[in-house]
């Protein structure tokens, strides 16, 4: 059963025009009302106070919107090369906090390193081909390299991906490099005498785990490259979500004679503590929030990571898609799943205490991205509008 905590229409954008159409009262009031028998249905208690949505500007038809740490970036199509454009989640109405040129790219991706923002430009098949760190209060580039940078706690790694036209990004090849977030310097050098799979590890002093094609696995010192810990993992479909770090535990989805399991490990030192079975099929999992997220073709469910036991399990759940961010951990993950009128979408988070409903987005909203403890999409006239759909948007840190 899934609670509701908030479900109700997320109105109008506070600072739209008013020359926008309104919606008649008989048309808003249909899904409130279907709304209040999902409550009853799913056991919710009453709705507390609406949720707060704000008006952003007008976004051009191919324009791109990324989560960027505490900023909202847009970029733009421009005659030239496009623009990157930051905003206050809290206040996109308001004046962006900057605006640059950068290279022309057929994506971008970006992600916070203390007061750098390290902004990936992909290519036609959405391989990575270079990293610009800027500075996430101006945005004036710092340095530039052709490679996939990571942030990992008080340093970054560089790595090039598997070229793959079908799944890029799925691997990395040639080595791993420490690199200098003050200059873009490489440190260090680690060969990779086949493909491989790389995950950060949370905290500070950073650190990465490389698990190789043998399974091989090693967790590195991004300072100096010294091996913290070293082990070897069973046969698994290796890929960026497999395995996942949440913590301080290391889990593992790898195939058996049964179907498939589980299998946490301590970190660094690789230890299997727990194991959990699963019947045959695709199972994905991620971190949420500090659990482990599953999901299969059916059902979605958490585990607690240093134990191995369900937390909670959400039937149904894999009905509903999870909305696009960055790695962050820290909140629960947002999911949609449209409703009857096929025409609207519903609203839920899942971390620490299971599925919450908390409402039903508007008529034709569409590209929408979680960032900085919103939710921000696209409306059908094209204007940017930001949701305070954990109650209320995260305070804009820049570093």
């Amino acid at each position: 059963m899934v609670p509701v905590e908030s479900v109700i229409e997320l109105g109008a954008e506070r600072g739209a025009p008013q020359t926008e159409r309104r919606t008649s009262p008989t048309s808003r009031w249909w899904p409130v009302s279907a709304l209040l028998l999902l409550c009853a249905l799913l056991g919710g208690a009453a709705p507390p106070a609406g949720l707060t949505a704000v008006a952003g500007p007008m976004l051009p038809e191919r324009s791109v919107v990324l989560g960027g740490g505490a900023s909202l970036l847009v970029v733009e199509p421009g005659a030239d090369r496009p623009s990157m454009t930051a905003y206050d989640p809290a206040t996109p109405n308001g004046p962006p906090r900057w605006r640059v040129s950068v290279p022309p790219a057929a994506g971008w991706s970006a992600e916070p390193a203390g007061g750098l923002l390290l902004v990936t430009e992909r290519d036609a098949t959405r391989r990575a081909v270079g990293t610009t760190a800027r500075s996430a209060e101006t945005g004036a580039p710092r340095w530039r390299r052709t490679d996939r940078v990571y942030p990992a706690g008080d340093g970054a790694v560089a790595v090039t991906e598997v070229r793959s036209v079908s799944d890029p990004g799925r691997r990395i090849e040639g080595a791993v490099r420490g690199v200098d977030p003050a200059t873009g310097a490489t440190r260090w050098t680690v060969p990779l005498p086949s493909t491989a799979v790389l995950a950060v590890l949370p905290g500070t002093p950073g650190a990465v785990l490389v698990v190789r094609d043998d399974g091989l696995a090693r967790v590195y010192d991004v300072r100096d490259a010294t091996v913290r810990g070293e082990g070897r993992l069973p046969p698994a479909d290796y890929a960026p979500g497999n395995p996942q770090v949440v913590g301080d535990r290391l889990v593992l989805r790898h195939p058996t004679a049964g179907g498939g399991e589980l299998v946490g490990y301590d970190l660094p030192g690789l230890t299997a503590r727990w194991r959990a079975p699963i019947d045959g099929g695709e199972v994905t999992t991620r971190a949420c929030q500090g659990l482990l997220c599953a999901q299969d073709g059916r059902d979605r469910w958490a585990l607690d990571p240093v134990t191995g036991e369900r937390v909670w399990t959400w039937p149904g759940g894999a009905a509903w898609t999870v909305v696009p961010g960055g790695r962050d951990d820290s909140g629960p993950p947002l999911l949609l799943r449209p409703i009857e009128d096929g025409r609207r979408e519903l609203v839920a988070r899942a971390g620490r205490d299971g599925p919450v409903v908390v409402g039903v987005l508007p008529v034709g909203v569409r590209d929408c991205r979680a960032v900085a403890g919103a939710l921000a999409c696209r409306t059908p006239g094209g204007r940017l509008t930001v949701w305070a759909v954990y109650g209320s948007i995260r305070p804009a840190r820049i570093a």
